[in-house]
């Protein structure tokens, strides 16, 4: 039997994942026990700290299923290049996947060092509508289009200018109902308006005060440095003095109501994994100075 990851909150709760090299071999069933004997006496030795044990996959959608337990997922949506998970459950699930004060979550999370965002099947659907809306938008506005072609787009695949300017012209023309001559004048006027986006935001940077040491803090683009400045947060300092959550944002429960707490960088799509890095070496620039 491997143990392939844990998590814990010293003295309250742990999570972990075992993985059995013996296919014949439960692996959970192993580390518990008969009748629980080996994993209470492990608990026994932690003073009363309560221990899941989950079976451990190289599937992160199966992984996360057992970590959250035991509440019910009805369905997983996975991005693994930012390390994020999305759980779609019931409402009466909710409370059982966060836990009290939000530990299974937590725990799960560090367990499988993935993003997990849990929200309802109305949640999920209503942030679907809402970014697709989004993202129209900013194409109608921006790349002055009509509504249907900004539709169009958006339902192709496409979610920010920058990804039409890097299309080439053939893969834009794949849309049906696009031609050549507009293609090409999409791809045109995505570069133009990436080059004028460019340089407002450096002139908005200088205008909000924004330090030349953060400026320069590798990880952070432009467009963070602009919503880091309007919530004046101006220098490394005042970055090093910022937790993960207040960057990617984070659901806490209070009075028994399940609250979103927004966060300064969410907007970008930063995951809890990054934003700890770019703090972290805020933190070593500040303090070895």
């Amino acid at each position: 039997i491997e143990i392939k990851s844990s998590s814990r909150d010293p003295g309250s709760r742990a999570k972990i994942s075992v993985n059995a090299k013996d296919t014949t071999l439960d692996p959970v069933g192993a580390c518990v026990g008969m009748r629980g004997s080996r994993v209470q006496a492990v608990v026994n030795e932690l003073q009363g700290e309560k221990i899941d044990i989950v079976s451990w996959s190289e599937d992160p959608a199966v992984l996360v299923v057992n970590a959250i337990s035991p509440a019910e997922v009805q369905r997983v949506i996975v991005d693994s290049s930012y390390k994020k998970l999305d759980l779609i459950l019931s409402e009466d699930n909710l409370s059982k996947a966060i836990g009290r004060r939000g530990q299974n979550v937590r725990l799960a999370s560090k367990l499988m060092d993935y993003e997990i965002n849990i929200m309802t099947e109305q949640e999920e659907s209503d942030r679907r509508q809402v970014e697709f809306k989004e993202k129209t938008e900013n194409f109608v506005k921006n790349l002055e289009l009509d509504e249907t072609l900004g539709q169009l787009l958006v339902a192709e695949g496409f979610s920010s200018i920058e990804e039409i300017s890097n299309s080439s012209i053939e893969n834009v023309c794949k849309i049906e109902g696009i031609d050549e001559k507009t293609a090409e004048a999409l791809i045109e006027r995505s570069k133009e308006f990436l080059i004028k986006d460019a340089k407002e935001i450096s002139n908005k940077i200088s205008e909000l005060g924004v330090k030349k040491e953060l400026v320069d803090l590798k990880g952070l683009t432009p467009g963070m440095l602009v919503t880091l400045g309007e919530k004046k947060i101006l220098t490394l300092q005042d970055f090093a003095d910022l937790s993960s959550d207040e960057l990617t944002g984070a659901y806490d429960m209070f009075k028994g109501e399940r609250v979103k707490i927004k966060g300064y960088l969410e907007e970008f799509a930063l995951n809890k994994t990054e934003a700890d890095e770019l703090i972290m070496s805020a933190r070593e620039i500040v303090y070895k100075n």
